[in-house]
């Protein structure tokens, strides 16, 4: 049979936490005035008692006493049982508190769970519209070779001379034409990266799969998400091992990939150890003198160079200039990017007459290959003219610093004439004019036309400018200094900081195409 609870319980039940809490904390009030009401009746009992002369008088009084202290104990022992529930109050709200906080990681983890698995849909995505492409590349192929055979037959040549013609399938002729289908066919293969020339001359080159991956890692890597190039890039590492074993040049391929990744957060032991596996592989499977074994010594000099070990680097590098001369030509342009990487080698342990000479050969290879209009052009100048301020050759780095300015002026505005003048020239003139007391304060609002359209996509001709703005200041040129400051300053592409006189020429890393 149930029992009925009174309406005084029902309210009770009814009770919040915080009311609990409230009436517990009234109650607690109300007892502790009780407990001091008893102990002061108490205390009057007994000082009673110690006046009274009749025993039977004394007996009711002490019997007063001992009901007022089992009172008193009872106050105590509520008291006690309050003080409990209150700690008990205070131990459920930590406990919530802290429930609150994993509920937070718990919705965090999850918003990020969702991200990684957006990430992971649009690769893909990305990636099967890659595989889509090469199906598709694939069956024209296909469709292509039919057709040519389908032609030869209709040409009646015959089984003997057609197996003479025809080129075995696993051979890269026609994606790769030799010395003498190159010049009937243009220069358009020309400038290829060098994985076509490693394919000419080993048989080697990067499957697609790894350009696609290189693709995302770099994008990763640009980003700053380290946390997902990196582990990316072994699981990849991982699944070449195990389908193609260690010494095969895909898996040196995919070290090198995660070497520069290394490299970008500047662990360069890690990315050492990498590399020097993936040259070993390299050496072993491709042989000493491919461009790919020449690819990988030049980052590896990069790496040393960057860690300050300029000695260690400068025979690596020399021996990935051997290598691509050999394979290349001498006047190819990667040829000039290794004398680059050269000659700032030299440059740190002050070789200056071998900087200069290595740095005077790529740009020759540059003009002479790209045009003068390459960027590589105008980057080689400013490390040329680096070197010559090293060895107090101001005359000849400002030479070379007009020379970048005229050229980015002439290719935007023309020829250079008596109203058609670069920057510089505007700048000596506000120069003299202000030598003469004639100083023009008009601010250069209607020369900006020029750095909104020349210097966006170029940051080497701002850095000219901010050098030979210094070498003004430093001659005592100081209104041609502020002009060319002025002006620098004006562009997007300010490098937000400009610590020192001569600037630190570019390294020329490799890139996909170089690092197979």
């Amino acid at each position: 049979m149930s029992t009925m609870l009174s309406p005084r319980d029902e309210k009770l039940e009814k009770l919040s936490q915080e009311e609990i809490i409230s009436n517990t904390k009234l109650v607690i009030q109300g007892l502790e005035a009780l407990k001091n009401e008893h102990n002061s009746i108490l205390h009057s009992l007994l000082e009673t008692i110690k006046c009274l002369k009749k025993d039977e008088e004394a007996s009711v009084v002490h019997e007063k006493s001992s009901l007022l202290r089992r009172s008193v104990e009872m106050i105590e022992l509520g008291l006690g049982e309050a003080q409990v529930m209150m700690a008990l109050s205070n131990h459920l709200n930590a406990v919530e508190s802290e429930k609150q906080k994993l509920r937070a990681q718990v919705r965090r983890l999850c918003q990020e769970n969702q991200w990684l698995r957006d990430e992971l849909a649009n690769t893909q995505q990305k990636l099967q519209k890659s595989e889509q492409s090469v199906a598709q590349l694939e069956e024209e192929k296909k469709h292509l070779e039919f057709m040519n055979q389908l032609k030869k037959y209709d040409e009646d040549v015959s089984p003997s001379e057609e197996k003479d013609g025809e080129p075995p399938k696993d051979s890269l002729d026609d994606l790769f034409p030799n010395d003498e289908e190159e010049h009937t066919q243009g220069m358009q293969h020309q400038h290829n990266s060098a994985a076509v020339a490693a394919a000419q001359q080993g048989g080697y080159e990067i499957p697609a799969r790894l350009r696609t991956l290189h693709n995302l890692v770099i994008q990763y890597a640009s980003q700053g998400r380290y946390e997902v190039a990196v582990p990316l890039c072994k699981q990849a590492l991982e699944d070449l091992e195990k389908t193609s074993g260690h010494d095969h040049p895909d898996v040196a391929t995919m070290l090198n990939i995660l070497a520069l990744v290394y490299r970008d957060q500047n662990k360069y032991k890690e990315a050492a150890h990498l590399l020097n596996d993936a040259l070993s592989i390299r050496e072993k499977t491709l042989g000493k003198d491919h461009p790919a074994v020449a690819a990988t010594l030049n980052n590896l000099a990069v790496l040393y160079g960057k860690r300050g070990k300029y000695k260690e680097a400068e025979p690596l590098c020399k021996r990935a200039l051997e290598i691509r001369e050999k394979v290349l030509g001498k006047d190819h342009p990667d040829v000039a990017k290794q004398l680059n990487n050269l000659a700032l080698l030299c440059q740190n342990q002050g070789k200056y007459e071998e900087v200069e000479y290595y740095y005077c050969r790529a740009l020759e290879i540059y003009e002479c290959r790209l045009g003068p209009d390459d960027p590589n052009v105008a980057k080689t100048k400013n490390n040329l003219a680096s070197c010559f301020l090293k060895q107090g050759k101001y005359k000849e780095a400002e030479v070379l610093y007009k020379e970048i300015l005229t050229r980015a002026h002439e290719k935007e505005f023309g020829s250079v004439d008596a109203e058609n003048k670069p920057i510089w020239m505007h700048a000596e003139e506000r120069e003299e004019m202000s030598k003469g007391k004639h100083r023009d304060n008009t601010p250069y609002g209607e020369y900006g036309g020029w750095y909104k359209a020349c210097k966006v996509n170029s940051p080497t001709v701002n850095t000219t400018l901010r050098n030979l703005g210094a070498l003004y200041r430093r001659q005592g040129k100081l209104e041609a200094a502020e002009t060319l400051e002025e002006c620098a300053m004006r562009s997007r592409l300010c490098f937000t900081c400009f610590l020192s006189f001569l600037p630190a020429p570019l390294w020329i890393p490799e890139q996909l195409c170089e690092s197979f």
